[in-house]
């Protein structure tokens, strides 16, 4: 945590000052931006306060003094409840507009942890709570150079997963069978031997209606077996076992068979056609150097699948903000779950996954677009046909 770079970027944004707080670990992004443990016990309310110029302050309680020695300012405590609002009162009331993990009408509720209560009492006191989404999306969902390489190396290693277990479905599926769950144990088994985590999510291998399930996730006891003629949708991701590592995600399709039905076609060229839709508007704005927030992203590639006529089978957001959790708190590809005005922020990443999903089959593409100042890419191969397994 840099108060510098904070207090920059609160002036940039016309902030006054930027307001944490937590109870019970409620808000994960404090801990994280901050960085403080999250290990600790919290029983007892804190407050910090970063202004955009000056000292920053804190508020403990008596029992948990110590919590906040990890970061620099001045401290105030208190017991009674009391004491906490007249001391919060005296912290915030120089600032007009301050920062909060609060959404307006909870359009962003990845980032509205703070209670309406608290967001009552700060208000209270003739201050404007603002949400904090572009401060949270700069200062968690924005990578280093180390950052950037470790998505590389794990795009490495999940590519040839990926090839080689489609081609590990067809040796089974001729060699006595497999099935969904052991596809996935596989899967898991080459994360381990190339150094990659999951931190305890499984990748998605779905078989005809399961493809069309967007969270699906196979067990031993409900796992369809794959076989000849059969729909497969692979969707892997992890991260390096390192701390800091950043993760890769993407979405295959493919058939069991030497050629997919008219079908399987014409829905995987629409969806494909719907994400390079919205990769080039990325890079085009980018490269243009104009401004994008990321419901634009997200309305060209469903514009593109509503004139398909299936609309209606995209029932989920276009990506979402990738780091170092698979879902991030960075800007995400929506203007269906959510309105997502936050702007997309240069050394940020995120998945462009739109899908149709009919009762038989579905099908999703996914790749994962990295800006950097000036240019945005996709990070990895990109799928053009259906593999044939």
């Amino acid at each position: 945590m840099n108060v510098n770079d904070i207090q920059t970027a609160l002036r940039q944004s016309d902030i006054d000052a930027w307001l944490f707080y937590d109870h019970h670990h409620r808000d994960p992004i404090a801990y994280r931006v901050l960085g403080l443990r999250e290990d600790l016990l919290v029983t007892r309310r804190w407050f910090y306060l970063i202004p955009a110029q000056g000292e920053p302050v804190k508020l403990v309680h008596r029992i948990e003094l110590g919590h906040l020695d990890s970061l620099p300012g001045s401290r105030r405590e208190y017991s009674a409840w009391q004491e906490l609002q007249q001391n919060l009162k005296e912290i915030v009331s120089p600032f007009t507009r301050v920062a909060m993990q609060y959404s307006p009408n909870n359009i962003i509720p990845y980032i509205g942890l703070v209670d309406a209560g608290t967001v009552e009492l700060v208000r209270s006191f003739g201050v404007t709570p603002v949400t904090s989404a572009d401060l949270v999306a700069q200062f968690e969902a924005t990578w280093t150079e180390d950052q950037i390489r470790s998505h590389f190396e794990a795009r490495d290693a999940i590519d040839s997963i990926t090839a080689e277990a489609f081609r590990e479905i067809g040796r089974r599926v001729r060699n006595g069978g497999t099935n969904e769950f052991e596809m996935m144990q596989w899967i898991l088994e080459a994360f381990s031997r190339e150094g990659l985590t999951s931190d305890g999510e499984v990748p998605i291998v779905g078989v005809n209606a399961h493809s069309g399930d967007p969270h699906y996730e196979p067990t031993a006891a409900k796992s369809l077996p794959i076989k000849e003629g059969d729909f497969v949708l692979l969707d892997i991701w992890a991260r390096k076992q390192r701390p800091d590592a950043v993760y890769y995600d993407i979405t295959w399709t493919g058939f069991v068979g030497p050629s997919p039905s008219d079908r399987h076609r014409e829905i995987f060229n629409i969806v494909t056609g719907a994400r390079d839709a919205a990769v080039a508007t990325v890079k085009d704005a980018v490269a243009a150097g104009r401004k994008i927030a990321g419901w634009e992203v997200d309305d060209a590639a469903r514009g593109y699948i509503q004139k398909t006529g299936y609309g209606r089978q995209f029932v989920h957001r276009t990506g979402h903000s990738i780091g170092t959790h698979v879902h991030a708190n960075g800007t995400n590809m929506d203007n269906l779950e959510t309105k997502d005005e936050r702007q997309i922020l240069p050394n940020s990443c995120f998945s462009v996954e739109p899908g149709i999903y009919l009762p038989e089959f579905g099908v999703r593409s996914e790749v994962d677009v990295l800006v950097r100042p000036g240019s945005a890419e996709v990070t990895g191969k990109i799928q053009r046909e259906i593999v044939i397994i």
